[in-house]
């Protein structure tokens, strides 16, 4: 079989944008059409974050009443680390995008991407007082690498950036009590999967549950071997991102200008 094209991977049609940034911001905006495409999204509410490859004390978002299917690389916006806007007005800033994800970047220099969803079936499983079990191959991809933290009200208490980034410690995903969840990533792919595959599981978990029947829960042994068979073979992402971004340039290749 030939090689796979690479998509949205040209260079900066802005001289003002770095190559590097650029390609940031494409698969950033891949990102939100592709949470839109699953079921990820809130219309104009949540947030992806990625870390500006080059300037990383400078995250990008998306503007403020932004669909996610309305995003593109060129329509994103930038915020610091402390939260000012950069070349925009604050009020096309989400203070909650600051909130959540400011301190996550502050606190693991090694994260570029962070995404928050209110999905119906994390939003399930974050009200449940026992969180994620592990019943599915899913579920047990993120064993021993899901954080909790518990519901603090609307997202505009800077103070809470701390604690969340506190709870997060060294975990890739996190379930926010009462409220939805966040996944980090090295790369915005690696956040994405993560955070398809944890809503895949919560959902799947919820329906189980409204069985009433009996679980069969897997033992703790296990668990960690289908952990580590997922971290030695099959990385969040490496696999599943360059398809999506096919995907993507097949039917709505606007998303990379």
């Amino acid at each position: 079989m030939d090689a796979l094209p690479e998509t949205g991977r040209q260079g900066s049609p802005d001289p003002r944008i770095s190559d590097a940034e650029w390609r940031q911001r494409v698969d950033l905006a891949a990102c939100y059409r592709l949470a839109d495409r699953y079921h990820l999204g809130k219309i104009i509410w949540n947030h992806i974050t990625a870390r500006v490859p080059d300037a990383p004390d400078q995250i990008l978002v998306f503007r403020l009443g932004c669909r996610y299917d309305e995003v593109t690389a060129s329509n994103l916006m930038k915020f610091t680390l402390d939260g000012r806007p950069v070349g925009a007005t604050g009020s096309e800033l989400n203070q909650a995008a600051f909130v959540i994800h400011g301190g996550l970047y502050r606190a693991r220099p090694e994260i570029n991407c962070v995404m928050h969803t209110h999905s119906r079936g994390g939003q399930g499983v974050s009200i449940l007082k026992e969180g994620l079990l592990p019943l599915s191959q899913e579920a047990l991809s993120v064993y021993d690498d899901l954080a909790y933290h518990d519901y603090e009200g609307l997202s505009d208490d800077v103070a809470e950036s701390e604690r969340l980034a506190r709870n997060l410690g060294s975990m890739n995903q996190m379930i926010l009590r009462n409220h939805g969840l966040i996944t980090a990533g090295k790369s915005v792919g690696e956040a994405f999967w993560r955070m398809y595959i944890l809503e895949r599981a919560c959902a799947l978990q919820m329906d189980v549950l409204a069985t009433g029947r009996e679980l069969v829960v897997p033992p703790p042994e296990l668990c960690r071997k289908v952990r580590a068979q997922y971290d030695s073979d099959f990385p969040a992402g490496h696999y599943e991102w360059p398809a999506l971004l096919r995907e993507l340039e097949r039917d709505c290749p606007d998303y990379a200008t």
